[in-house]
């Protein structure tokens, strides 16, 4: 896909913020730390759209990205180790409940896990929850360039047994470094 405008629309914690837009829209869900914005800034071919953090839980809000004037993506605030308080944990998860429930427009959902490790109990939380409310996920394994291209393959069957994946979900692997799989997600995300 040709990239000719991006830019950050506007944040939200609940449903009467979220832009007034009939625009289709990708959600971006993972770990604390697992890449999503760097993704997001691969996908759009940006370097700096979606802030970078090194402090994990650094997304808080739901933050809505225009592209083009035709597509919306969607940044929802990281889960996992992110050092904040229990009480602020379970507003997020509030936050990004109400967001896959009642956002009617909402296209596709993509978790992102880090191909370089097993996913996590958080991780298979998030994947059941994303189930619940969609047909299906795609399943990003991110930091692709940080391992051997011989394991590759080996990895993705580690994430795709321990999610318990089933046959409407796809799994790959993507370097927002090199940007390798960034061709292949966006005909999966425009469904060619």
């Amino acid at each position: 896909m040709i990239i000719k405008e991006c830019r950050f629309l506007k944040s939200a914690v609940s449903q009467n913020q979220y832009p007034d837009s009939n625009l289709p829209e990708i959600a971006f869900s993972g770990r604390s730390n697992v890449g999503k914005s760097s993704l997001i800034n691969s996908l759009l071919n940006r370097k700096k759209l979606v802030k970078i953090s090194s402090i994990p839980g650094k997304t808080r809000l739901i933050n809505f990205f225009l592209v083009n004037e035709k597509l919306m993506m969607v940044d929802l605030p990281g889960y996992g180790y992110a050092s904040v308080s229990k009480s602020e944990k379970q507003a997020w998860g509030k936050m990004i409940e109400g967001y896959l429930k009642n956002r009617e427009n909402l296209k596709n959902v993509i978790l992102l896990v880090d191909i370089r490790h097993k996913p996590t109990a958080d991780d298979k939380l998030m994947y059941d929850f994303i189930k619940y409310y969609r047909k299906s996920v795609i399943i990003i394994a991110t930091k692709s360039d940080k391992i051997a291209k011989s394991s590759v393959n080996g990895n993705l069957n580690i994430i795709k047994q321990t999610l318990g994946i089933d046959s409407n979900d796809i799994v790959m692997p993507y370097s927002s470094k090199t940007h390798a799989g960034r061709e292949e997600l966006w005909k999966v995300l425009l469904g060619e």
